[in-house]
This record gives C-alpha cells, structure tokens and sequence, in this order.
C-alpha cells in the first residue's frame, strides 16, 4: 500500500516552456531569413546587390573629397588670417607714428626757410628719414595722389577748386600724405579736387601744400 500511496502523489515531469513550438522560428532564426542567401540568389539580385554596393562607394568617395576639400580651405584660410595677422600686428603703433611724421615734414618745411640756422633743417631731415625707414621695414609707406584721378578708396576730398586746365576730379593739391600698410589702406591723403566751371585757373597739381595753406583750405 504504501508504494501505491507514493505512485499516487508522484507528479508527471512537467515538460519545459523553453521549448520552441514547431512550426514557429525562433528569434534567433528571423534575422537569417532576411539575409541576402548566396547559394541561392539569382542574377538579378546579385546585379541589385552590386548596384547597391557601388552606390555606397560612390558616396563615400565624394564625402571624402568634400571633407578632404573643407580641411584644405580651412588650412589656408588659418595660415593667412595668422600671415596677416603678423602683417597687421603692429598696425595700430604705425597709425599713431603718422602725425609725428606728419609734425617732422612741416618743421623741415620751415626749418628749410631759416636761412640762419641751416643745421636745423638738416637735424629735422635726417630724423624725419630715419621715421620713412623704420615705417618702410614694417611695409609702411606714402603714395602720390597729386595729378592723380581722385579715388575714394584712396583719397578724402576737403574741397574742391574749379580748374580749366586739368580734368574734374583730378587731384590739384595734396594737403596730407595718405599711406598704405603693405596692401592695405592705412590713411586716405586729404586733397583737393579739380572740378568743371569757368573761374581763375587753378594751379599745376602739386603735392602736399604748407601748414598755412592746409588750413585756409579747410
């Protein structure tokens, strides 16, 4: 009695649930289905899959050379911000440089009307081109604007004078040097320009007029 009475509290094995139930793939199966299947894949879809391929490569490639043409572009334009960067450094001591030229050029004017002292005007000359050289090293240096065709990039006009001998806007009178600073304006020459009309006939162009004469004409 008792083996029957444990026969009767025996429980049937209960079957596992990790068992897949046929007829459905596993997870691990869907994946492979959709894979492209090289045995059996016919001429069209290898055609397909190398179109495809080819396309991709193609891309890639003209990402390279876009990439490979942003960098180069990007290269050049750091290496010539820094050139000008070391250009233009001392751009802003130059600019406060120019009156004492400015200030030199006028006293050697003068300096060259005192008859008594001729030392003097040799003294202001030598320092006012020892001021031309030291700019000059540095890619500073004055342009000519007289007889020149006034030029708004170049030239600031105080005034203008009729003139029958010369073509309006030509320059008549340079009243300040203007200067540039290797390729770029550093100063506009202040000038005065000829214009159309009957009057007085002005005077040949000439270049930058003495103190007293700048400041009657502004």
């Amino acid at each position: 009695m008792t083996q029957a009475s444990h026969e009767i509290h025996e429980k049937p094995p209960e079957e596992s649930t990790n068992t897949p139930i046929q007829g459905s793939p596993s997870s691990e199966q869907e994946p492979l289905a959709t894979k492209f299947d090289t045995t059996i894949a016919t001429t069209e879809q290898w055609v397909a899959l190398l179109e495809s391929k080819d396309n991709e490569i193609t891309e890639l490639k003209d990402r390279i050379l876009r990439l490979g043409a942003e960098m180069e572009n990007t290269r050049k334009r750091l290496e010539r911000e820094r050139s000008e960067s070391i250009q233009y450094a001392n751009e802003s001591i130059i600019r406060d440089i120019l009156p004492i030229v400015d200030n030199l050029e006028r006293a050697l004017e003068h300096a060259q009307k005192d008859d008594a002292n001729p030392g003097l005007a040799e003294g202001v000359s030598n320092t006012l081109k020892a001021f031309l050289n030291t700019l000059a090293r540095y890619g500073c240096s004055a342009f000519e604007a007289a007889g020149k065709t006034f030029d708004p990039n170049y030239h600031e006009a105080v005034m203008q004078e009729v003139s029958n001998d010369y073509p309006e806007n030509t320059v008549l009178t340079e009243l300040q040097k203007g200067y540039t600073l290797h390729s770029r304006l550093l100063r506009p020459a202040m000038v005065v320009v000829a214009k159309a009309g009957s009057g007085p006939k002005a005077a040949s162009p000439k270049g930058k007029a003495p103190r007293s004469e700048a400041k009657t004409s502004r």
